[in-house]
């Protein structure tokens, strides 16, 4: 987790010195973006929380999100990942949401996706999203590279502001 712990801890830092929080709702990286950002000794002071949004019912019960509320939004997509980064944010006061979504494999996902499919967004005083494709179906590599994506885009979100 080496390199995902350099990259949380700069963000932490400037998470930090801004006085900035953020929420996160993952999916197919596994609690791999949250894991690195908590890595982060003082994390306490710019992580609120977040989940692991792996199925309806999660979405459901933990974002609070009804199924009206998806009509139309297929998971696995940009404006999914919009959805859910919105949706923590505001769930936890938080001054940054960034979410996940994708299929980490060894097979693609139900909609069509293949393996290593991931869309990402981070909301806040910047909105961004950014799909990643790994083009292999290796599960563990994915979800690496998926959390790894997430933080890059916070981090440009972070810079661009």
């Amino acid at each position: 987790m080496n390199e995902l712990t350099s990259l949380a801890a700069a963000l932490g830092t400037r998470l930090k010195e801004r006085k900035e929080t953020i929420a996160i709702a993952e999916s197919s990286a596994g609690g791999l973006i949250s894991a690195a950002l908590l890595a982060v000794p003082g994390a306490s002071a710019y992580f609120l929380g977040g989940g692991v949004i792996y199925t309806q019912a999660a979405r459901r019960g933990l974002l609070r999100v009804p199924d009206e509320t998806v009509k139309g939004i297929r998971s696995s997509t940009e404006a999914y990942a919009l959805l859910k980064a919105r949706t923590i944010r505001e769930l936890l006061g938080a001054t940054w949401g960034l979410a996940e979504t994708g299929a980490s494999g060894p097979t693609g996902n139900r909609y069509g996706d293949a393996a290593g499919h991931a869309c990402f967004a981070v909301t806040g005083p910047v909105e961004r999203a950014v799909t990643l494709e790994t083009a292999h179906g290796d599960r563990e590599k994915n979800m690496w590279a998926f959390a790894k994506r997430a933080l890059e885009l916070l981090e440009a979100a972070l810079a661009s502001r």
